[in-house]
């Protein structure tokens, strides 16, 4: 049955222990900011029940980042009440909640909705590209909003939620790295690479590791946990030998935390390159030809099955970033400003379908549904009206994301927007309260202090679990 949660606050009326730090600030009666910052509550405590069976529910989290904005209307958010000239030209279709109608050309989703929540009111108000993913990223505001071509400089260094994923998981003895983001990088035209996909403040040992691939190629392989040609495995031990005699002499200097550091860093190394689980984590051959079939033989859609062979691997947060497709207009990406019905017709719409049900499906047969949080995200959505090249253009005040297992109820839509799908009506959410509520199933609660490279305290966000999709 469709539930439709449209405020804001707590059922009960109280106010969250979250809430209280907002309004009184840094009068906390004696309490010292980091005795507040570092307590983390005990699943259920300030929460209500079912919320708080969902803290940790999470081991991984896969990050589907559509990069150019999914339009809101044309996938969970139709209207079709509207005049023509918002409505577009598709249809709606049912799904298998009852009271849930989702745009038509989504009918593989459609038969999974029971698995999903779905935010119709996600608000950045920022216009841009590079800002907006920055604040979608890591759930702080970019300074200032809609700024295009933004880079990754001061003040807007907040990090990247992979790498607060590192950052909270420090495992020296992991196969893998803890955050992969693959299978490219997200830029503007001209490689201007956006801000807010590093380590930022916490330094560049938490970066997600950048993974630049292309599944779907018969001869894949991963370059970065290869041994070159001109060293062959013998030499390789020999050099780690020789290493670890270099290492046993700075014995007077182990506590220190670049020491320590190093070490992690040089464990993971020695892992990618000597560690089969590492290798055959990257192996897709061991996949059969029916289930890369399934997802479809592009290469986001093969980015989609390995990022699920990681996460089985133990990686704790994998981002997959929308590829272009050359030749296409608009790069091939969501950014429709021309030719919106068309490109989401022919190929849009039909790829992302195929193989985010898929996933879905794969991670639920497999029993990692339940502990894989799934988030189906943009930078934003698209404007309300048609441009004059049939486009839809650049829209933040509004726009829709979805989320799936990991603690997440199913079925569930949070928030509405008004008729045109332009402004929210109820249940506001930010992208800070997204990163809350990922952290939260993670098994971390906003308050979790980190620390930037000057040993400077910063909460792992400042936005609040959204109790009413847990």
């Amino acid at each position: 049955m469709l539930r439709i949660w449209e405020g804001a606050s707590r059922r009960d009326g109280s106010i969250s222990r979250r809430e209280w730090m907002r309004i009184g600030g840094a009068g906390l009666g004696g309490l010292s900011l980091a005795n507040v910052a570092t307590a983390t509550p005990t699943p259920g405590q300030g929460l209500d029940a079912e919320a708080g069976r969902a803290f940790g529910r999470a081991k991984s989290v896969i990050v589907i980042f559509l990069g150019g904005g999914p339009p809101q209307h044309e996938t969970w958010d139709p209207k079709p009440e509207a005049p023509a000239e918002i409505r577009g030209g598709f249809g709606t279709i049912q799904t298998r909640t009852p009271g849930l109608s989702i745009g038509e050309l989504m009918p593989l989703t459609a038969n999974l909705t029971d698995r999903i929540a779905v935010l119709r009111a996600m608000v950045t108000n920022d216009n841009s590209h590079s800002s907006s993913g920055y604040q979608m990223m890591t759930g702080v505001p970019h300074i200032p909003l809609s700024a295009e071509n933004a880079v990754s400089k001061a003040p807007n260094l907040s990090p990247h939620w992979g790498a607060v994923a590192k950052y909270v998981r420090q495992d020296a003895a992991a196969a893998l790295p803890p955050a992969i983001t693959l299978p490219n990088r997200i830029a503007n035209v001209g490689e201007i690479v956006w801000p807010g996909q590093i380590g930022g403040v916490l330094g560049p040992k938490y970066d997600p590791w950048l993974l630049t691939c292309d599944p779907s190629k018969p001869d894949f392989t991963v370059p970065d946990i290869a041994f070159p040609a001109e060293l062959p495995p013998l030499r390789f031990q020999n050099r780690r030998s020789l290493l670890e005699q270099v290492e046993r002499h700075l014995n007077q200097i182990q506590d220190s935390p670049a020491v320590a550091a190093f070490n992690r860093q040089s464990q993971q190394a020695y892992g990618l390159l000597s560690g089969s689980k590492a290798r055959q984590a990257f192996d897709l051959s061991q996949e059969s030809d029916a289930t890369r079939d399934r997802y479809g033989r592009t290469r986001w859609a093969q980015s989609l099955l390995l990022a699920r062979r990681l996460v089985e691997a133990g990686v704790s947060l994998v981002q997959i970033n929308w590829c272009n497709v050359e030749g296409e207009p608009n790069a091939g990406s969501w950014d429709t400003h021309e030719r919106h019905n068309d490109l989401l017709k022919r190929f849009l719409m039909p790829w992302m379908d195929r193989a985010y049900s898929s996933l879905l499906v794969d991670l639920s047969e497999r029993g990692l549904l339940d502990e894989t949080l799934v988030c189906w995200v943009g930078e934003f959505g698209h404007t309300p009206r048609f441009n004059g090249n049939a486009g839809r253009d650049h829209w933040g005040h509004c726009f829709s994301v979805a989320l799936a297992g990991g603690g997440i109820r199913g079925g569930v839509v949070h928030g509405k927007s008004d008729g045109q799908a332009a402004f929210p009506v109820a249940g506001q959410v930010e992208p800070r309260d997204l990163l809350a509520t990922m952290f939260h199933c993670l098994g971390h609660s906003p308050d979790t202090e980190l620390h930037d490279t000057e040993g400077r305290p910063l909460p792992l966000s400042r936005g609040r679990v959204i109790q009413e999709i847990l």
